[in-house]
């Protein structure tokens, strides 16, 4: 049963096969905005090499912190991966607090990313289910979550975890969604 636990590098070769997933469908060009992008392009000509992979884990893992240097519109931001066994699966982030300069209206606090050959398969779904204790426990009794009014996908497992639609902000849907139950 897959679990949201914190990036290690002991699911190293599966996610590798899951990044070539997300690069065969296009992800990391240069025009992709997404974390998973960026962790492309940053990390991707290096991480076969298993010092590097754990490179990448630690830094990741250093972002939860608030001392960590990060450029001025990034905000400590907890890295939890869904993972069945040694199986990669999925990426969620939980942003401790909303990104300054109207990106966190934009992003939100949780983002999340499931590997292509795992889609349509609920992990979206039951991963951010899972990620809502974490949120609360960062002390955020509710977090906003967006999505691209053209994601139908992302939408649904956003209301199937009671999303409350707030309002579309340019080409993006904000929900609201409570962190624990009330």
């Amino acid at each position: 049963m897959p679990v949201l636990i914190p990036p290690t590098a002991d699911v190293h070769a599966s996610y590798l096969r899951a990044m070539d997933e997300h690069i065969a469908e296009g992800r990391g060009e240069p025009g992709d905005g997404s974390n998973v992008g960026q962790y492309i392009r940053q990390f991707g000509p290096v991480w076969s090499a298993r010092p590097e992979f754990e490179r990448f884990v630690g830094s990741l893992r250093a972002q939860e912190l608030e001392d960590t240097p990060r450029p001025a519109t990034y905000v400590p931001t907890t890295s939890l991966w869904w993972v069945d066994g040694d199986e990669y699966l999925g990426r969620l982030g939980i942003r401790h607090r909303l990104a300054p300069g109207g990106m966190g209206e934009r992003n939100g606090h949780i983002g999340y990313d499931v590997r292509p050959s795992a889609r349509r398969k609920g992990h979206a779904t039951a991963m951010l289910a899972a990620a809502l204790p974490f949120a609360a426990a960062l002390g955020l009794p509710q977090v906003l979550i967006t999505c691209d009014d053209t994601n139908d996908a992302s939408r649904r497992t956003i209301e199937r975890n009671g999303g409350v639609l707030h309002d579309k902000l340019d080409e993006k849907l904000r929900y609201w969604i409570l962190t624990s139950p009330s």
